[in-house]
């Protein structure tokens, strides 16, 4: 029996229609010899330390570290009976093929089971990057040895490892430091979420230390040709910051009462400069996360949520964690088709449709830039647009639009750079004409970093100026304005800091290796690292924006800063990489993660962390102060005298309520 191992059931199904296994059987597909059966994401999880020693149930820094002997993971109970089912079949399996999803993490899915059922026979791997029947057809066809995808686990496995290493360990050293230096909470550590959490601390301290400082800008009205345009004061130097911001009042307006009484000024140069930008590439996933959480105000993963049910559900996109946006150049011949599919999907596309030049080719198409999987673009079959909900449908659309752009003219645009002088001062005008808008005619709003989305909100079109010209001044307006702060985090901007941590790293190698890697975090777990932290209440939602608790400053100031640092992160990934190209073992690897850990609780088992604690919000039902616990949807506050008195307040709404007076109970309230 042949038996396919896939991650999801929706991915079974689709894989057993093609292969025409349609008797449906519990928890698998049947027919003609081939069996397709799934495993509902991780079907096992490691063991905690718990599990290998009933002592570990209380946390003792005693007992650390904690380095298993022998790694064992166990069946997750929430799946314990499609677990079950797997297992029984890869029994009676005589050919196996693993049908995950095509990355590092899903090769572990699959093999953890394979080992965990002493599984020894042949086996192969379908590397699938679409759930279409044709990209599903093409891809049995071209079916992996088994060894080409081995070492994947095996540096999957190593980073699991390592995680499962660094995170038991250290966050029961720092918990326990935490509560010896009166801190209740859990002071959670991990390779990724401490240097991500890090981030956010160091952007909300930036914005506290901010101070405000005035400065006065000067727009002046000229007019030539009876066209009114906007020329800016440049400061001159002694009196501007960094910026060119002028910092002294009474320079800005004796600028402004000298070209007052000039009436004119005249026109030092020109310059017009013809630019010309390509399309932007197709998505990877953190790009549609950013543009995502900027346009449509989506989580992050809202966002991978969305992004899997158009791959999974309605097989409308390719595959949805890609961490480039490339495409091969074999797919090429696939454009007719896609183009011919999308019109079939929205008639409304075919005028577009019809001005694209199906032979262009863009610098999208790159073999040597494509990675494991391509970007994000359109399946090559017809979907039915009225099964999409409103949030589908709008990232289907930007997806789409992406694709459409590789088949349009640049867009071309002249900018106009005047410079002039009037009593001794300088001025310069900037204006902007669309010469051919190009790709622009596929994408509906403007994306975030578009090489020329600042100019294009601020955009003038100069009337013919020439050197030695004089151009009357209308109004000059001179304005008083402050400094602003650093913007917080919104989930999408951190997730681009991760993707680009590499410019906070001072060592060069590790700058390079994580500019290599493409940051920290994948593009499968930022979403998940985001999440776990704010369900942990170590970030907040504002809004849009993300803050750092109390817990997160705690934490990022306890802990050592080789956790926080994300060269760290850097360093593990070259040994992961060394895995995978099979020049290190995982025993290896491991016994120098273990070494680090057991130095790093050494280092730290007599130290009293210089924890400042925050003040506790008093409880709403009785005054009496609340301590800060976590429950399944996060932390939150409960008052100290639980079980007596179940006041709770969430973690975001007691900020402003600290200062509140509190009662002082003198005794418990009898039960």
């Amino acid at each position: 029996m042949r038996l396919f191992l896939c991650e999801k059931p929706s991915q079974g199904k689709d894989i057993a229609r093609v292969l025409g296994a349609s008797q449906r059987g519990t928890g698998c597909y049947s027919g003609a010899g081939t069996v397709v059966t799934w495993c509902i994401g991780h079907l096992v999880e490691a063991v905690p330390p718990e599990g290998y020693d009933e002592r570990y149930k209380r946390w003792s820094i005693e007992q650390l570290p904690i380095i298993p002997d022998r790694w064992r993971v166990e069946p997750k109970a929430a799946t314990a009976t499609q677990f079950k089912t797997v297992k029984q079949l890869i029994g009676q399996a005589t050919e196996l093929v693993i049908a995950t999803d095509a990355d590092r993490e899903g090769e572990m899915i699959a093999r953890e089971i394979i080992d965990l059922c002493s599984y020894r026979g042949p086996i192969q791997r379908l590397w699938l990057s679409a759930l279409n029947d044709a990209s599903i057809r093409k891809a049995l066809g071209a079916l992996k040895p088994s060894g080409e995808t081995l070492p994947l686990y095996y540096s999957a496995l190593a980073r699991s490892r390592a995680d499962w290493l660094v995170g038991m360990n250290l966050s029961r050293l720092f918990t326990v430091l935490g509560r010896q230096a009166g801190y209740n909470g859990v002071l959670s550590v991990g390779r990724v979420q401490t240097p991500t959490l890090k981030m956010v601390v160091d952007r909300d301290r930036e914005i506290a230390r901010f101070v405000s400082v005035p400065f006065w800008p000067i727009d002046v009205s000229l007019t030539h040709a009876g066209q009114i345009f906007t020329a800016s004061w440049t400061a001159p130097k002694g009196c501007t910051d960094e910026a060119g911001r002028c910092l002294q009042q009474p320079v800005a307006q004796q600028a402004v009462a000298s070209m007052r009484a000039a009436g004119s000024a005249r026109v030092a140069s020109v310059g017009t400069e013809r630019m010309r930008e390509g399309p932007p590439l197709p998505f990877d996933l953190s790009t549609l996360q950013e543009v995502c959480s900027k346009q449509l105000g989506l989580d992050v993963q809202e966002t991978l949520n969305i992004a899997q049910s158009l791959y999974e559900v309605h097989k409308a996109t390719t595959y949805p964690r890609p961490d480039c946006g490339y495409l091969p150049e074999s797919m090429l011949a696939e454009v007719p088709t896609v183009l011919d599919s999308l019109v079939k999907t929205d008639p409304s596309l075919r005028p577009l449709v019809a001005r694209l030049d199906r032979s262009q080719r863009s610098r999208a198409w790159n073999d040597a830039k494509v990675t494991a999987h391509h970007g994000i673009i359109p399946t090559l079959e017809p979907i039915d647009l009225s099964a999409l909900n409103d949030k589908e449908l709008a990232l289907y659309r930007l997806i789409r639009a992406r694709y459409l752009a590789q088949f349009l003219p640049f867009h071309e645009f002249d900018r106009t750079v005047a410079q002039l002088t009037c009593a001794g001062q300088s001025l310069v005008a900037v204006g902007k004409q669309i010469i051919v808008p190009g790709w622009h005619q596929a994408l509906a709003a403007p994306e975030p970093h578009d090489a020329d989305n600042e100019d294009t909100q601020r955009s003038q079109v100069l009337p013919a100026l020439h050197t030695g010209l004089f151009c009357p001044i209308g109004a000059v307006d001179l304005k008083t304005l402050k400094t602003l702060p650093p913007k917080p985090y919104t989930q999408g901007e951190l997730v681009r800091a991760m993707k680009s941590v590499a410019k906070l790293v001072t060592d060069p190698r590790l700058a390079q290796k994580l500019k290599d890697t493409t940051g920290i975090g994948t593009e499968a777990t930022r979403a998940n690292i985001i999440s776990g932290l704010l369900g942990r209440g170590y970030l907040l939602k504002k809004g849009r924006a993300i803050r750092a608790s109390d817990a997160a400053f705690t934490l990022i100031d306890a802990v050592p800063a080789a956790i926080a640092d994300p060269g760290t992160t850097a360093v593990w990934e070259q040994a992961l990489d060394v895995i995978e190209a099979g020049q290190m073992t995982l025993d290896t690897f491991i016994a120098k993660q273990s070494a680090w850990v057991t130095q790093l609780v050494q280092q730290y088992r007599a130290a009293t962390l210089p924890i400042k604690l925050p003040p506790a919000p008093a409880c709403p039902q009785c005054g009496s102060p609340m301590r800060q616990r976590s429950g399944k949807s996060g932390a939150f506050w409960s008052c100290s005298w639980y079980p007596d008195c179940k006041g709770t307040m969430a973690v975001e709404s007691s900020a402003g309520k600290r200062s509140a007076p509190r009662k002082r109970r003198t005794s418990p309230k009898a039960s």
